[in-house]
């Protein structure tokens, strides 16, 4: 026994575990919480820092039944394990280099429409070759917290205003105006782009709720107008299926709805003109050291977006209405 173990009063303690432990306690806010992220049971949570206050003599956090606060020391303590669990990962990854195997859980959390879609391509992809990783898909419509949540990385659709994360832009997702031919009748096809107003119209809360403003791409010129929706809505499934319905006419994603302008279900208005894009990031917090698993997903998702970039061009070159 060494003399650390035998001040611990404990001869099998793992100290990185306990620190891991306190940070994931002091991180999610809760013992119940840390444990369901750290896949064990909240006594065992409980005996953990109970174990690592008794080896560092100190007392770490003031409990009460509904409030947990750390104490002056438990704030030190804090800093110092994060530095200390920092650096033992910068170790193991600069000790393993290239050999470092992808293992463990990756949570991801990515919008609804392009996580039960697009994403999957490369999703699979990953997986087919990293076997030893599994990936918990979270369909969210929302901005992460990443460390409440044990999130490791997110994909996110607009602006970025977290200064605390790291945002790789991957690249813009056009939008289009579409309307079924029902909707449209015995309307000319290339009726002119002031007529868009007189349409019914469907709104994508998220994005666009009263006014519709597009850009000519051949001169930059724009046009807006107001909207009164038919239906507004958050989902891009729902905003879709509306339109085939001839509900009204939207703003869609055109890798949304590339294959329904190539079937003929929809028709492509004023070809011409296009909604701003919305630009598409890889979300990930800062940290010193990021395991083989998600530096591998970011390269797979990076490498895949070329294909997701052609099917939306293909959209946006075709003229053709039917």
């Amino acid at each position: 026994m060494t003399k650390a173990e035998k001040q611990s009063g404990n001869p099998g303690v793992d100290r990185i575990e306990l620190m891991q432990t306190f940070v994931r306690i002091v991180e999610t806010g809760s013992l119940s919480a840390a444990a369901e992220q750290l896949k064990t049971s909240q006594p065992t949570v409980s005996r953990r820092l109970q174990t690592l206050e008794r080896t560092l003599g100190l007392r770490l956090l003031q409990r009460s039944t509904h409030v947990m606060k750390l104490t002056e020391d438990g704030e030190r303590c804090f800093a110092h394990a994060k530095d200390l669990l920092d650096n033992w990962k910068a170790m193991e990854a600069d000790l393993r280099g290239t050999q470092d195997e992808p293992e463990g859980t990756l949570r991801v959390l990515v919008p609804h429409a392009l996580g039960q879609d697009q994403l999957i391509v490369p999703l699979v992809d990953y997986l087919n070759r990293f076997p030893g990783v599994s990936v918990e898909w979270l369909l969210h419509d929302r901005r992460p917290d990443f460390i409440a949540e044990g999130i490791d990385c997110a994909i996110q659709v607009g602006v970025v205003d977290n200064p605390s994360v790291v945002a790789i832009k991957l690249f813009e997702l056009p939008r289009v105006v579409v309307a079924s031919p029902a909707l449209m009748q015995d309307r000319t096809f290339h009726f002119p782009v002031e007529e868009l107003q007189t349409l019914p119209w469907l709104a994508l809360r998220t994005f666009y709720r009263d006014e519709v403003e597009i850009t000519r791409q051949a001169d930059g010129q724009s046009h807006r107008f107001a909207i009164q929706p038919r239906m507004s809505t958050d989902s891009l499934y729902a905003l879709r299926n509306a339109a085939l319905s001839g509900l009204g006419a939207c703003l869609a994603s055109a890798w949304l709805v590339a294959d329904d302008i190539e079937q003929g279900r929809l028709l492509h208005l004023v070809p011409e003109w296009r909604a701003s894009p919305l630009p598409f990031y890889l979300v990930y917090p800062y940290a010193r050291y990021y395991p083989a698993r998600l530096r591998l997903f970011m390269e797979t998702v990076r490498a895949m977006m070329p294909l997701i970039e052609e099917k939306t061009s293909e959209v946006l070159t075709r003229k053709k209405q039917h």
